[in-house]
């Protein structure tokens, strides 16, 4: 084994693997699907992996936080982030352990005064959350790295590039084992993963994704499988797998099911996406994430593809222990006086669509089969213009509580060129909604809402905030409810106890009081949970309880992914850790909630969050978004990206009976 640190000085070697050249000689190794293991057999070079167990005890945030300084001077600029063998020369990525987070108690929702009682409360579950985990195919020949650093517009964006693509499915198997270790000492009732499993709809990204959660052996690479015997993040390894008691269930998120999150596959046919992820060439295109500030609302318009100049935007070399890029620049530059790069093909690259997506969760070893795509009701589904991806569930019998999966992401008929990163419901789930949660009403459950995308945090022309439509979209297509629409019907369900996302890689909570100051009932909390991929690398647990007076409360802690040194996933961590460094993307994010779209003339939109005022004050920021300060701990942490809080939520009279009476004298 090659193990590199940030440095990349290679650690002692660990062989090679002789079988794996003679079977890279065969046509099937190149034409086969080998870049899967667990659904197709194990490649015969495959056939003695490593296991990467994490350093236990596993604690949370609570205990203690990660500890870096924020920035580094002399450093590397954004754009310069790929120069990785540079980290160590100015202290990138080295970390310590400081204090814990405390828990903060939030009673934004509650009546003036409100104290909660001492008396100990009820639990009435457990769970934990997982989003954004981005499994990448660093090798596919149709992705967009090296516009991070030709693209003003992309030099923050580290789904473009970060050199924690090397490393994905390492976290993942990391963060699984951190998760059993938690669940040991204090059970999980279940498991939700909130979207972006994939980072560009290919099937061999789901497939690593589910083999990894059920426990069998991965191969991180594909095409060629350059390295697979020498570079740590190439290597085969034996994924540990999720406890098989635990149930876990799936949301789909926008880069489940569009290219890099954004670009519907078969949209455009022209543009040639389908054919490019298969091919044995480099994908030659324009540049769709150039601004298109003329189409406003839709800022980015992907039919640039097909404009000049082409590119070749890279890929990342299996054969280079720090994943260089290779194969980019312009089209017409004399290094490729000979035609576009050739890169091994992989059938196992192909894009799926929403239903294939959907089917692969039907293969797997951990419960439940079908990871909630089970529990679809086939008359909602029916007439819908994609494959269904709402469901809900009771996941503890005995709980009145149940969780409303909710696909939030853009239709891929939908005509827009934008790109399709926003908060959408067609006519089918947004009264799907409707029903779900007036019937949770007339049946006494509380209620969770777990979807990919928050609401009323990502200002208008982020690319990221509910869809208002725009100009190339078909008719009849257009969201089937305005954001202001969407937060009334979820305030007017008392029960309702949250809307849980990711999408935006934050660790932030969200108040949504009600509008009603006589029915404080009405209103919900939000809260996001950040990616497992990117800094800062955590989860999610919950537990809700039941206080003496009726009340409930949500206590939602942020998990490390625990590690032990000398492994991928600390190599990740310590690459988290300088991108975050470098970039220097707001891990705390705040914003106005302005009446025009700012820096865009006048031209008038729906305001980003219908519950507070509009102002184009860039000081009016949301008050119900807020951090814990760690400056007076005894070993502070100068920054910290985490969210540790105890939510208050009022219920009405008549659910806070139904649970008095179902839980009296419970623990």
């Amino acid at each position: 084994m090659d193990h590199r640190d940030v440095t990349g000085a290679p650690s002692a070697g660990r062989g090679v693997l002789a079988s794996r050249r003679a079977f890279l000689k065969s046509s099937a190794a190149v034409a086969g699907s080998v870049s899967l293991a667990g659904s197709f057999g194990v490649p015969a070079w495959a056939a003695t992996p490593k296991q990467y167990p994490i350093t236990t005890p596993v604690v949370t945030t609570r205990e203690r936080m990660l500890a870096f300084p924020v920035s580094l001077t002399p450093g590397l600029t954004k754009t310069e982030l790929h120069l990785v063998p540079r980290y160590k020369e100015f202290g990138y990525g080295e970390w310590t352990y400081g204090s814990g987070l405390p828990v903060a108690t939030r009673t934004d929702l509650m009546p003036a005064g409100y104290k909660k009682p001492d008396a100990a409360p009820s639990r009435l579950l457990r769970f934990f959350s997982f989003s954004d985990i981005h499994i990448t195919d660093k090798e596919a020949p149709n992705q967009l790295i090296a516009f991070q650093q030709t693209e003003p517009a992309a030099a923050s964006n580290t789904s473009v590039y970060s050199p924690v693509m090397l490393y994905t499915t390492h976290v993942l198997d990391a963060a699984v084992q951190t998760v059993n270790d938690l669940h040991k000492r204090d059970a999980f009732d279940f498991g939700i993963s909130l979207g972006d499993a994939c980072n560009s709809t290919q099937y061999n990204e789901i497939r690593w994704y589910i083999d990894v959660l059920d426990g069998k052996v991965i191969v991180p690479s594909s095409g060629e499988h350059k390295g697979a015997d020498t570079i740590d993040f190439q290597m085969p390894y034996q994924a540990a797998g999720l406890d098989k008691s635990i149930p876990w269930y799936q949301v789909l998120g926008n880069h489940d099911h569009f290219m890099i999150g954004s670009f519907p596959i078969d949209a455009e046919p022209s543009a040639g996406l389908r054919p490019s992820y298969t091919s044995d060439r480099v994908w030659a295109i324009g540049n769709a994430l150039r601004p298109n500030l003329a189409g406003f609302p839709a800022l980015f318009d992907y039919r640039n593809f097909k404009a000049g100049p082409a590119y070749y935007a890279g890929v990342l070399d299996g054969a280079s222990p720090y994943g260089k890029i290779i194969h980019a620049g312009r089209a017409d530059d004399p290094a490729f006086k000979d035609g576009p790069p050739r890169v091994a093909p992989d059938p196992g690259r192909r894009p799926l669509a929403r239903a294939e997506w959907f089917a692969e969760f039907f293969n797997t070893t951990t419960n439940p089969k079908g990871h909630g795509f089970n529990l679809v009701n086939p008359d909602a589904a029916a007439g819908a213009a994609e494959a269904f991806g709402c469901y809900s569930f009771v996941p503890k019998a005995g709980v009145p509580l149940k969780v409303i999966v909710l696909d939030v992401t853009r239709s891929e008929h939908d005509g827009s060129f934008d790109i399709h990163g926003h908060g959408y419901l067609d006519a089918k789930r947004w009264q799907w909604l409707k029903d779900e949660l007036a019937r949770g009403q007339v049946d006494n459950q509380l209620m969770i809402v777990a979807n990919h995308i928050p609401i009323g945090v990502s200002p208008i022309g982020s690319e990221m905030e509910w869809w208002t439509g725009d100009k190339d979209m078909k008719a009849g297509v257009g969201n089937a409810v305005d954001l202001a629409g969407l937060v009334k019907t979820l305030q007017a369900t008392p029960n309702l106890l949250m809307w849980i996302s990711g999408h935006r890689h934050v660790n932030v909570v969200k108040a949504f009081p009600s509008a009603d100051p006589s029915r404080p009932e009405q209103g919900f909390w939000q809260v996001e949970t950040s990616a497992l991929r990117d800094f800062p690398q955590q989860f999610r647990t919950f537990e809700i309880f039941l206080n003496g007076d009726g009340t409930v409360s949500i206590e939602t802690l942020n998990v490390d992914v625990a590690i032990a040194e000398g492994t991928p996933a600390a190599q990740s961590r310590k690459y988290a850790i300088a991108a975050q460094q470098i970039v220097q993307n707001d891990s705390r994010p705040n914003y106005p909630n302005f009446a025009t779209a700012a820096g865009r003339g006048t031209l008038p939109v729906p305001s980003m969050d219908p519950t507070r005022p509009q102002s184009d004050d860039p000081k009016a920021l949301d008050p119900s978004i807020r951090f814990t300060d760690l400056t007076t701990a005894e070993k502070p942490v100068p920054y910290h990206a985490s969210c540790n809080v105890e939510l208050l939520k009022q219920l009405s009279p008549e659910m806070a009976g139904v649970l008095k009476r179902t839980f009296a004298g419970r623990k």
